[in-house]
Order: C-alpha cells, then structure tokens, then sequence
C-alpha cells in the first residue's frame, strides 16, 4: 500500500518537473475550457494534452496557458484556448474524418485535432510561418498532419472531398472552392463578415447547399491573399469607431451582444433602466476567479490619430476587487503594431462601489506605432455587477 501511494505522489511530481507547462495548462484547460462550457469529453483531453507552449514563440512562453490570442509573425495570431476548442467542438471531430485546415498559423490548431480524426491537411499563405508549423508538427510526432504553403482559398483539390473544414482565419463570404470541395453532409466552422466585424458560422452541407447556422460574433485575422484581394468593405483607420456601443442593435433568438466578441457572463438588457435608449449591458460576479468580459477591436493608425476621446455610461452594485486588488472592472484599450505586437495601453477606471448612472470620460493617447486595438471591458476578476451604456471612442488627429 506504501509503494502505491508513493507511485501515485510521485508520478506528478515527476511528470511537472519533465513538463513545467503541466499545472498552467491544466489550469487552462479547467478554467477557460471546461469553465467556459465545452463540454466534449474528446475535445477536453485533446486541449489538456496539446503542448501550446511549443506552438508560441519563446519570449511569450511564458502567456501560452493564458486564454488569449498570441502574435506568432507574419501578421498572424494563435488563437485563444478557448476559441480553439470551441470551433474543434463545433466541428465535431469522429476518428474517420478527413479534416482540412485553412490558415495553419503555429500549427496548433492541427495538433489539437490529430488525435480527434483520422488525416489533417492544413494551408498556410505566409510561407515562414508554414514551415515552422510543419517542422513543429513533425518534431512532435503529429503524423497524421499534411502541411503545406499555399493560398487557403482554393483549397487542397488534390485530396478532396472532405468530411469538415475549419477555417481559422476570416473572408469576407465562404470560398466558393471550399464548398466544392466539403462532401455532401459535412460541415465547414467558419468566421465570415467585415475585417473587424464577423461571426462564426457552422455550415451543413445539404443537395449541394450550404445551411448556416450562426455560433457567436468572433474577430479572426483575415484571410490573405485571394479572399481579401476582393474585400468589398475595407476598414478606416483614420476613422476608428465601436459598432453597437450603445446597445441598441439586436436580433431574435440571439444572446449575444451584436458587434462584440468572447462575452463572458455579460447579458444584454432590454428594460427601461438604460442610461439611454432601450437597450444596456451588465457584467454579473458573484464567484472569485471567474470571468465577466467582451471585446471590440477596431483599426487606428498612429500615424494620423494622435488619440481617442472615449466616453461612456457607467452603473455600479456592490462592486469590489476579486481576489487581489487588481481585479476590478475597467474599460482597457490594447494597441497592436501592423505585425500584430502590443505597443501600448490604456485604461479607464477602475469602478469599485455602488452608483447610479454616470459619465466617464478620458482621453486615451494612440502610440504611433498603432494600426489596431482592442478595448476589453468587464469585470476582470472583480465581484458585484457592473452595466455600461453608450460607449463611444472619437478621433483626434495627431
């Protein structure tokens, strides 16, 4: 009995000093997985057995457990764990499935599939980071993962048709050659609207048509090359502005708050306690740890706007810090150079207490380097309930 209890202490501690990255990950895997509703038992232990951290850069090795989105060159990103494992759940992986990639980035994304399916082809444009994916892919033994260069739009003809397709970068509308080559009754997940404004679909492919159901308003980089030579709508930059900020936009049978994306624990209102109009958001905690956000990214060139005059409407219940005093709620702006690499933030608030509705403003300065940002608004951690209306961002030229 002794020698088994030793066995069962010591096998941990052996495994974490092999793999430093076992406890974050498997925080990960609890927290933004499993806590954010995932529920595929097959999808789940492909996310706790996949080694992010091999697929990041290594100066950020130390943010690869982190549910957030990383740059990786090339102007590309590895997405967020939870992202990741919600569109490979909404793939629905079997074992005999013949899976095609569209925009393979660090590789993650196919490592997590491999063992949920029997082949995976996967497409990168940007010809550096394909071939380090598929040297990373072949150093750690993914042998069922074809890789190769080229442009994600027109496919891989050679070895369809497919059973699904994930597509993890976004066109502005599906590529008509990946439809031909999706079998009849698969499914393609896929991101799909404006460069900033999109939602991620999941298409049944049925006499040749293509159903679609929407799962969530998302933000992908775009898909290069051929889909965005022929974007229709291009973003301003010398224009930046929120879509929906005063909350008013809606549609039936939709819980999520249109134009922003990854909400956790946050409920669109429709009462007459707005700050103005019909419509506001509220950010709900009762429990230490847990997540209660959203986000809007928008593009801004540094160049030409020298800052951003921000306004909103605040409401307070009985909010205080989480488990430590920084987490509290707050409206924060991240800025990102044109290869995707943060160059600067911007805060405002935090919000502790209770009150009524009132304005917040500030001017939130734009690094020069800015082509991008993000503003994340929520809770971060904090407790109490937090509703915000009428959320604005003006230009100052530089």
């Amino acid at each position: 009995m002794l020698l088994v209890a030793l066995q069962v202490c010591v096998a941990p501690v052996n495994a974490q000093s092999r793999d430093p990255y076992v406890v974050p990950r498997r925080k990960m895997v609890q927290q933004a997985v499993v806590g954010s509703g995932i529920t595929n038992e097959r999808v789940i232990a492909a996310m706790a057995a996949t080694p992010r951290h091999e697929f990041v850069p290594v100066n950020l090795r130390n943010k690869a457990y982190l549910d957030m989105s990383l740059p990786i060159g090339g102007q590309q990103t590895i997405s967020a764990p939870f992202i990741v494992s919600f569109m490979t759940e909404a793939l629905d992986p079997q074992p005999t499935d013949k899976v095609l990639e569209i925009g393979t980035g660090s590789g993650y994304q196919a490592a997590v599939l491999s063992p949920l399916v029997k082949h995976v082809f996967t497409i990168e444009i940007v010809e550096s980071l394909g071939n380090r994916a598929r040297a990373t892919l072949k150093r750690l033994k993914y042998d069922n993962v074809l890789a190769k260069v080229g442009d994600g739009f027109k496919g891989w003809p050679q070895y369809a048709p497919f059973d699904k397709i994930i597509v993890t970068c976004s066109p502005e509308r599906v590529p008509q050659p990946l439809v031909e080559q999706l079998r009849e009754g698969g499914l393609m997940v896929i991101p799909v609207g404006e460069r900033y404004q999109q939602t991620m679909y999941v298409l049944r492919k049925k006499n040749g048509k293509m159903q679609a159901e929407a799962l969530r308003p998302t933000l992908f980089v775009p898909m290069t090359g051929n889909a965005e030579d022929n974007r229709q709508v291009k973003p301003n930059p010398l224009k930046p502005a929120l879509f929906n900020g005063d909350f008013e936009l809606t549609k039936a049978d939709y819980p999520f708050v249109i134009g922003w994306y990854y909400q956790r624990n946050v409920e669109p209102i429709d009462d007459d306690t707005a700050a103005q109009g019909k419509r506001h958001v509220m950010f709900s905690n009762d429990k230490l740890g847990k997540s209660a956000h959203m986000l809007q990214g928008f593009p801004v060139d540094g160049r030409e706007v020298g800052a951003l005059r921000f306004a909103a409407q605040v409401k307070l219940r009985n909010v205080r810090p989480g488990s430590s005093r920084d987490k509290v709620p707050l409206f924060l702006f991240v800025f990102y150079d044109e290869n995707r690499k943060e160059v600067g933030t911007g805060v405002v608030g935090p919000f502790i207490g209770s009150q009524p509705w009132g304005p917040t403003q500030k001017l939130i300065r734009v690094p020069v380097q800015a082509r991008e940002a993000i503003l994340r608004v929520g809770l971060f951690g904090g407790i109490g309930e937090f509703s915000i209306d009428d959320v604005k961002i003006q230009a100052v030229k530089r």
